[in-house]
């Protein structure tokens, strides 16, 4: 069980990695203005999602799915674990936007300003303070 938790802990800091770091080529990306930029950008962008985001999450679920299910009994009656689940999913969804705006950037298509992004790059900050929080403190 420590090696699944071990490999658990090494995944949720590559995915918080990539979803730090994506955001922040959103920002340089928004920003450009020359095309030799803008197609870098659509590749750092594109192999960070797919490289590293996407497997990190699903090694992430997985393995946290591992530890759920060896520790069922005792997490099912927490509140603690319920609320970081929450956010885990809302993690998710926070992925998948940003493989969204992976897309509209890849196909020339974006709306959003610089100013959208620099935002929308702190919310993972808020969900990791939560989460770590949630499951070392345990308040609840």
């Amino acid at each position: 069980m420590l090696w699944i938790k071990a490999f658990h802990i090494i995944a949720v800091i590559c995915w918080f990695a990539a979803l730090f770091y994506l955001p922040r080529l959103f920002v340089y990306h928004a920003m450009s203005d020359d095309l030799p930029s803008r197609e870098r950008f659509k590749i750092m962008e594109r192999k960070l999602y797919r490289g590293i985001a996407t497997p990190s999450m699903l090694a992430t679920l997985i393995l946290g799915g591992a530890l759920v299910h060896y520790q069922w009994d005792f997490i099912k009656v927490t509140y603690w674990f319920w609320c970081k689940l929450a956010l885990v999913v809302l993690l998710i969804g926070y992925h998948h936007m940003c493989g969204a705006h992976v897309k509209r950037f890849a196909q020339d298509v974006n709306i959003r300003s610089d100013r959208y992004f620099r935002i929308f790059n702190e919310l993972p900050v808020l969900a990791l303070v939560a989460i770590v929080i949630l499951v070392v403190v345990k308040p609840f």
